[in-house]
């Protein structure tokens, strides 16, 4: 087949990948390793698809939930990959997460579910305090607790556009932590995956921003399970995570070097957060299965394929990623289209889905070969191209 590329020019292509096999791991994992998973619509009940509430395959998504638990993964619920405030809306969200726990008590692995809390279902122009914000973020933790999940205090936009300093952060985010049930996740999410979070913490300097962060964290231990951080910085993230009190772990949301990050460096590691997780789940899944038998080799071997692939999905602008999860998902026969909420996956051109189509054949990711290349050669010629 011939595929395009970013000059603009075409190239010819051949399948060469031996498909990763889906399984569970056989021994107990020693990182703890959260997917976060997309939301597949239903076209067929589609009606607006760039207002209003969007129609979701409720079977499908589900499905596709229960591929990763599956191999061992837990999952992240109702994150930015499910296009939080991106076309998916607080309600459906909360649908979502009922079903998703409901389903998540009947598997059979038991598997954890953290599932994000934020601000969305309150217009931007209504939050204009801090005790609105906090009002905001307690409707969805009680939600989230009633359903069963584990909390993810999701970044709100709603702090950087009031301008939030340092000390309301402390004050705000001391009030939902300690009134949470459970020890919660925090969620640091940089400004290349939203730019509306651009100086978070109180400052738009990092440095800065981790001083107030950690002094939150100290304040709280009994009440942090860890914090998430994307940031695509890998060395703050390993200077951040020695610095975590005991117990408190560093999720890794870093798309780019999460394969060294995991690994860690003998004495410090992190953990799993991931939207990349969801997409490379075979690879990913019998990565760390490797990392717990203590076979480097082994490890690197099956993450090494997968970096290339990620950083094509969350290349710039990183806010555009969840395509390049569902169009993954298409390939592998996990949803029987290619369209998203709001219409999300014109937010690629074809070149990048052409890119990412042989990255994914190379890390041996395209679970039905035959499949994929004809959804390929699909999409192609609805481009033009054949």
């Amino acid at each position: 087949m011939r595929l395009p590329k970013s000059d603009g020019t075409l190239a010819d292509y051949a399948l060469t990948g031996t498909p990763l096999i889906p399984r569970a791991p056989h021994v107990p994992l020693t990182r703890t390793a959260f997917a976060a998973a997309h939301v597949i619509s239903d076209p067929l009940r589609e009606r607006d698809p760039w207002i209003g509430r969007p129609a979701v395959d409720w079977d499908a998504t589900l499905a596709f939930r229960h591929t990763l638990w599956d191999q061992g993964l837990g999952l992240a619920e109702a994150m930015d990959t499910a296009q939080r405030g991106m076309g998916v809306d607080w309600l459906t969200a909360r649908e979502l997460i009922t079903r998703t726990m409901t389903e998540a008590r009947a598997h059979p692995l038991k598997p954890r579910v953290a599932c994000g809390a934020g601000t969305d279902h309150v217009p931007l122009a209504e939050l204009r305090s801090l005790d609105a914000i906090r009002a905001a973020y307690e409707t969805q933790m009680a939600a989230i607790e009633a359903a069963g999940g584990q909390l993810i205090l999701m970044a709100t936009r709603a702090l950087p556009a009031i301008n939030a300093d340092a000390d309301g952060y402390l004050k705000l985010y001391g009030q939902l932590l300690d009134q949470a049930k459970e020890p919660v996740v925090l969620h640091w999410l940089g400004d290349a995956f939203d730019a509306a979070l651009g100086g978070y913490w109180g400052s738009s300097d990092v440095a800065t921003a981790t001083e107030t962060v950690l002094e939150l964290i100290n304040a709280h231990v009994g009440k942090v399970d860890g914090i998430k951080i994307s940031l695509l910085d890998q060395a703050h993230e390993e200077a951040f995570r020695k610095r975590l009190p005991a117990g408190v772990r560093l999720y890794t949301g870093d798309d780019f070097n999460y394969a060294a990050l995991i690994e860690g460096d003998g004495a410090h590691y992190s953990h799993a957060l991931l939207g990349i997780f969801a997409a490379i789940a075979p690879a990913a899944s019998r990565a760390l299965e490797a990392l717990a038998m203590e076979d480097l080799d082994r490890y690197h071997a099956l993450l090494s394929p997968t970096v290339p692939l990620s950083r094509e999905i969350f290349r710039a602008p990183t806010q555009f990623y969840k395509a390049g999860i569902a169009f993954l998902s298409w390939l592998n026969g996990t949803q029987k289209h290619f369209i998203m909420p709001a219409g999300f996956q014109s937010t690629r051109p074809i070149a990048h889905y052409a890119e990412i189509f042989r990255l994914a054949d190379q890390a041996g990711l395209l679970a039905r070969p035959d499949l994929a290349q004809n959804r390929m050669t699909t999409l192609l010629a609805l481009h033009g191209i054949d």
